[in-house]
């Protein structure tokens, strides 16, 4: 991060806290919380397309491992009520 980053985003810090001991107006902090969304947004990092890949992987890998967990329970689940309450109906 360079050091205009930081003196931007600690800027407008600075500012947000003079404002609230100010108690401005509605309509200057609407404009000061919209300023703060702005200088939050220009330090995100965008992902090469190696880390979207592999980010990707990982969640596919996650979602597939929490169905089988999900599955598994329901048939553990299932067979003990079929074992407390007698054969199911269909």
């Amino acid at each position: 991060m360079s050091s205009s980053e930081v003196e931007e985003s600690g800027g407008l810090v600075e500012r947000a806290k003079a404002d609230r001991e100010a108690k401005r107006n509605w309509f200057s902090r609407i404009i000061l919380f919209i300023q703060q969304v702005i200088a939050e947004l220009k330090k995100v990092v965008t992902p090469t397309r190696k880390e979207l890949i592999n980010f990707t992987i990982v969640v596919i890998a996650f979602v597939i491992i929490m169905m089988a967990l999900v599955w598994a329970l329901d048939q553990v689940f299932g067979f003990i009520t079929v074992f407390i309450f007698g054969t199911p109906l269909g």
